[in-house]
């Protein structure tokens, strides 16, 4: 068995910022001329193989990212161990074969892996962000591996680039440690993104002027989760997130609020859940109550409280269907910038709507979904859902809620792990989507 070595590349923009690659596309990233870095060696990281490309960037360097995307997929790919009888095989086999080959057998689960990787990738479209074209790196590990009852972890490595000039890079995943005991959920990223900004409340929303302008976000999100009972977790969040707009066409949309905003939080979670498969539940409760403060002395701009309870009920309902239900709401105290507000529309609740049209300082969202497990690896799930942006309870208004509806598809790529194309149709709006595991 020949193992590749990997290199561990530290990039100089800030320090624990790692690139991990192997021999030959070391070489390649020093072409890239990129100043201030360190080389060091390693094939694991925490006791498992590298597969991931952890960046902390700077603003004035987001040039360089989907450079290092490539290069890291290119890493992932190669950093596996080959036998020289495999390698000679291969050869002999077409590139098409190779590929067939690849994803016929990607959703098979081999308990040997020390992680089951896989990479795909596809085209999708939207209203706002035109054609564009997403890849997704995906792996599952287990940190006990004679447990097999309770739900693997997994990582996933995801990017996306379209024509209109929106990009984004990021990593999210969860640890499941031995009997559940521990669980570590985390989500990063950093994107870029031409946006429009209508500014806040309903009524700002439904008109049809806007401002353009560009949106650069950088965001950790990480939460600290132990057992009390069962299925029952408390434990610690913590989340940083810096939001810069600029190029405004029509800054007097912001009135008079500043471009930028860093919020820096810390707080409580209590949840309980009881899913059998976390990327894809058949059955099971999941809720939470999350509470993060972020106070201007760790560095927020303002003072603010965020409150945010999930509710999500799954269920079989025939052969290969489940029904999913999702409740979803967040609440707002103290000054709340224009760009920390709550916001309706993504990939994930209020398909359909632009990202960031209907936004105010509270929000409360609802969806059910139907999955059916059509032929084979592949399925097609219905929703529909509604959603409600509001500055206070005494003011919330029932004739302003947001209908959403939609149809999407889905093919295994690993054991109960989805590719998802969606088409979520809004109020006057709509829009695809494409991502992996499933909207909730």
């Amino acid at each position: 068995m020949r193992s590749i070595r990997l290199f561990a590349v530290r990039v100089g923009w800030e320090s624990g910022s790692y690139l991990f690659l192997n021999h030959q596309t070391f070489f390649l990233l020093k072409k890239c001329k990129l100043s201030k870095c360190t080389l060091d060696f390693g094939d694991n990281l925490f006791g498992l193989p590298v597969i991931s490309i952890l960046l902390t960037l700077m603003y004035n360097n987001s040039k360089h990212i989907l450079l290092l995307f490539l290069i890291g997929l290119s890493a992932i790919t190669n950093a596996q161990n080959t036998t020289v009888e495999d390698t000679i095989t291969s050869e002999k086999k077409g590139l098409f074969k190779r590929i067939y080959e690849y994803f016929e057998k990607s959703n098979e689960e081999n308990p040997n892996k020390r992680f089951d990787f896989s990479i795909i990738g596809g085209p999708h479209y939207s209203s706002d962000t035109k054609l564009g074209l997403g890849l997704v790196a995906s792996g599952l590990y287990r940190i006990d591996k004679e447990d097999r009852s309770i739900s693997p972890s997994n990582a996933s490595l995801y990017g996306d680039i379209t024509t209109s000039g929106a990009y984004v890079i990021g990593i999210s995943g969860n640890a499941i440690f031995p009997k559940m005991n521990y669980r570590i959920d985390g989500d990063m990223y950093f994107a870029y993104r031409p946006s429009r900004y209508w500014g806040v409340g309903y009524e700002a929303g439904r008109q049809d002027y806007y401002s353009e302008y560009d949106n650069q976000v950088i965001e950790l999100k990480f939460d600290f989760l132990k057992k009390i009972t069962e299925n029952t977790y408390l434990g610690l969040t913590t989340n940083v997130k810096d939001v810069r707009g600029r190029n405004f066409e029509d800054i007097s949309l912001l009135e008079d609020e500043k471009l930028k905003t860093t919020a820096v939080g810390t707080g409580l979670i209590l949840s309980y859940d009881s899913r059998d498969f976390i990327p894809n539940p058949y059955k099971g409760i999941y809720a939470k109550l999350e509470y993060i403060y972020y106070p201007k002395f760790l560095g927020s701009s303002h003072n603010l409280n965020r409150t945010e309870v999930i509710f999500r009920y799954y269920k079989k309902v025939w052969e290969r269907g489940v029904i999913a239900y999702d409740l979803q709401g967040i609440l707002n105290n103290g000054t709340v910038a224009w760009n920390m507000m709550a916001v309706t529309g993504n990939s994930y609740q209020m398909r359909g709507y632009y990202a960031g049209r209907y936004r105010d300082r509270n929000l409360i969202q609802s969806q059910v979904e139907l999955r059916q497990r059509i032929y084979h690896r592949s399925g097609a799930v219905v929703w529909a859902g509604v959603g409600n942006v509001f500055p206070k309870f005494s003011e919330f208004e029932w004739d302003q809620t947001l209908p959403t509806f939609g149809i999407g598809y889905r093919w295994e790529f690993k054991n109960r792990v989805n590719v998802r194309l969606d088409y979520g149709i809004g109020k006057g709006e709509s829009a695809f989507y494409f991502n992996i595991n499933e909207a909730f």
